[in-house]
């Protein structure tokens, strides 16, 4: 597993959801797919060298993406652009807030206020649900239950990163290409990256070298002051992980209270992300086939290594001939692979999976899979039944919502991903020379997972000769003054692996796991377990040293 891992890192050398509804918008932050490859917008990232400005109060008011539960107040937080150019700490002081050519980014951001007794309020507690490219705002408008039992003693506080929603957000023309409309070919495949690389800067405008996850943090450290915090409390999931992670390392006397769940990794590249991120998902299928095989009916029955040969069977039959799913859409053994693996995020999607997977073996027909859809393709979710607009705004007074592009989740999660990695293959090799060192990684791809493998085997394109990111995420090395950090790995989870846990434990330094022994990517919305240790974390302070387990859930 090493030397594999060492292959990808010297060849192509390319650094790569709910509670019932809450867990849709719990996202991965690893590129899986070609068409994630083919939206690329890398960019460097910096390392903080100048202070930033002080920050400006957020003017609260009306919400505009409807509904939103009551009492959410939304505002916008204006930010530097470059935290390095100079004088923009006389420019924010002048209160330029136009997100394009003005030198500052209007960040989105909203507020839930606490529920409890006004004398238990302990502040602001600010949440990443995951992405990168996943708006925060829409998140928390959707399912603010999830977190009830927080939101007593806090007000919960979410934000669209910049990049990302209603936050100056990028694009590479507004359509999402269908996996099925990647080219064939490294050659045609590089021709592509260069292409909709210049699309996206054209239509991004100058946000798009500034979203990288330095910057977030760096704007999540002016959100604190806006609110008028000492130190930031936050709770982060997936890639929300690695933003916590960041801003620790910058800012490490003012991070208070920081639970992160869904531990994203700190120091692989992307190559090696998707490497590891196949070996997740096939760990995942194999735990959801032997539940299947204790289910009535399953199609695979109950010889779980023969059940892995089928649906790698499935895959390799589609991929030679599609079937037709709804609307005429073709639908491959790679969209088969898709589907599986956005269903293998939440146990709960499981007997859904079982049917969708029993549909189309018996009857040829794709519709359930169809309807499982991907992980970046997920639909935001239903709002909640109580959801209203707040008592104090009227449908007059609401502003409109601008659109966001359609490609905008899958256009920042290649930007933020490429602006976090600073390794990049050679920017003049031949389409030739890439074929062959695609070849050459293709076994070990499909030695980790025969059915993910050549899916995650496009990621190492992702940000081929593009400028590098940053290296500052990559030193992270126990930073002084951190203070104690709760990690949640799952041991089940197909997007960050539990390994990555350990990982990112060792280089933070001071840091608590719970290791929780279920499935699912993310423990806080599954298991009661973990959701009480984070809770009474955050809202007690409270922290047992060394690491804890929980037990898998039904």
């Amino acid at each position: 597993m090493h030397r594999a891992r060492a292959r990808v890192r010297l060849r192509v050398g390319s650094r790569p959801r709910s509670l019932s509804r809450a867990r849709t918008r719990i996202g991965a932050g690893v590129l899986g797919t070609a068409l994630a490859g083919a939206l690329l917008a890398a960019v460097p990232g910096g390392v903080p060298r100048t202070p930033a400005p002080a920050a400006r109060a957020i003017q609260w008011g009306a919400c505009p993406e409807k509904p939103v539960p009551a009492g959410m107040r939304c505002g916008t937080l204006t930010v530097p652009l470059d935290y390095e150019a100079k004088g923009q700490s006389r420019d924010q002081s002048q209160g330029q807030d136009q997100s394009q050519g003005t030198g500052t980014v209007g960040i989105a951001v909203a507020r839930l206020p606490a529920t409890g007794p006004a004398g238990k309020r302990i502040g602001s507690l600010v949440l990443n649900f995951g992405g990168p490219g996943a708006p925060g705002v829409s998140a928390l408008a959707a399912d603010p239950n999830a977190f009830a039992e927080l939101n007593k003693r806090y007000d919960l506080v979410v934000f669209d990163p910049r990049g990302v929603g209603h936050s100056a957000p990028v694009t590479c023309g507004g359509e999402v290409r269908e996996a099925g409309e990647a080219p064939d070919g490294p050659a045609a495949q590089l021709a592509a990256l260069r292409a909709v690389a210049k699309r996206c800067a054209l239509d991004s405008g100058p946000v798009l070298p500034y979203v990288g996850t330095v910057s977030v943090a760096r704007d999540m450290d002016l959100l604190r002051q806006a609110l008028g915090e000492d130190k930031l409390d936050f709770l982060g999931f997936s890639y929300g992980t690695r933003l916590g992670a960041v801003y620790a390392a910058l800012f490490p006397r003012r991070t208070g209270r920081m639970a992160l769940d869904g531990v994203d990794t700190l120091t692989e590249p992307l190559g090696e992300q998707a490497l590891l991120s196949a070996v997740g998902q096939q760990r995942a299928l194999d735990g959801f086939l032997v539940w299947c095989a204790h289910r009535q009916g399953c199609v695979y029955g109950t010889n779980t290594r023969t059940a892995k040969e089928k649906v790698q069977a499935l895959v390799t039959r589609l991929d030679a001939t599609p079937l037709t799913g709804e609307g005429g859409l073709r639908f491959t053994g790679q969209d088969v692979a898709e589907s599986i693996g956005a269903a293998l995020y939440s146990p709960k999607a499981w007997p859904d999976l079982a049917d969708a997977l029993a549909l189309v073996e018996r009857s040829g027909d794709p519709v359930g899979l169809m309807q499982l859809g991907g992980p970046d393709e997920t639909p935001p979710p239903s709002p909640p039944p109580s959801a209203s607009p707040p008592p104090s705004a009227s449908p007059r007074d609401e502003p409109e919502a601008a659109a966001v592009p359609a490609d905008n989740a899958t256009a920042a999660l290649v930007a933020v991903n490429c602006a976090d990695d600073p390794d990049r293959g050679d920017a003049k090799a031949s389409p030739v020379a890439v074929a062959r060192e695609l070849a050459e990684l293709q076994p070990v791809f499909l030695a980790a997972s025969p059915i993910f493998g050549p899916r995650q085997l496009m990621t190492v394109l992702a940000c081929y000769g593009r400028p590098a990111g940053t290296d500052f995420i990559r030193t992270i090395d126990r930073p002084a003054g951190i203070p104690r950090i709760l990690l949640v790995g799952t041991r089940g989870d197909p997007a960050t692996p539990y390994e990555w846990t350990e990982e990112t434990a060792k280089r933070l330094g001071n840091t608590v796991i719970v290791d929780y022994k279920g499935d699912g990517h993310t423990g806080y919305v599954s298991s009661r377990c973990v959701q009480g240790y984070v809770d009474h974390f955050l809202i007690d302070g409270r922290l047992p040293s060394g690491t804890r387990s929980c037990p898998a859930e039904e």
